[in-house]
């Protein structure tokens, strides 16, 4: 699960990431504290450069999760996340500048940057 404020662009793209190169090692998914409803424009644009489409995904709230479970979270919401919301999962902090109104090029380096992270990740995951 990773996790920003607004669901529209961090976690939105290591979500994607995520999908695209770890299918292998785990089953993405993305939420905001206080999600935004949308997916911002150039979030669509920085993965569409990358040849990563993101039909599927939409903005989402950690509170419509229900009660679905997570082994890990990566917060990037700056934050402490509540501690009901995510029972038992290891949740380890990632900090990423959020590219809300950035432009489109520092956009484009908070993306590569979360590249980066997720494929350590899933590297990581892939030793396990």
């Amino acid at each position: 699960m990773f996790v920003c404020i607004g669901n529209a662009c961090r976690s939105q793209m290591a979500e994607a990431f995520a999908r695209m190169y770890g299918q292998d090692c785990m089953v993405a998914a993305s939420a905001g504290v206080a999600p935004a409803g949308f997916i911002a424009r150039d979030t669509r644009r920085a993965m569409a450069a990358k040849h990563i489409e993101m039909e599927e995904q939409f903005s989402k709230g950690i509170r419509q999760l229900g009660r679905a479970e997570f082994d890990l979270v990566v917060n990037m919401a700056g934050s402490v996340l509540p501690k009901d919301v995510f029972p038992g999962a290891k949740v380890v902090d990632w900090y990423v500048p959020d590219p809300v109104g950035m432009e489109f090029e520092e956009h484009c380096e908070v993306r590569d940057a979360i590249e980066r992270r997720v494929m350590e990740l899933i590297l990581e995951l892939r030793r396990e």
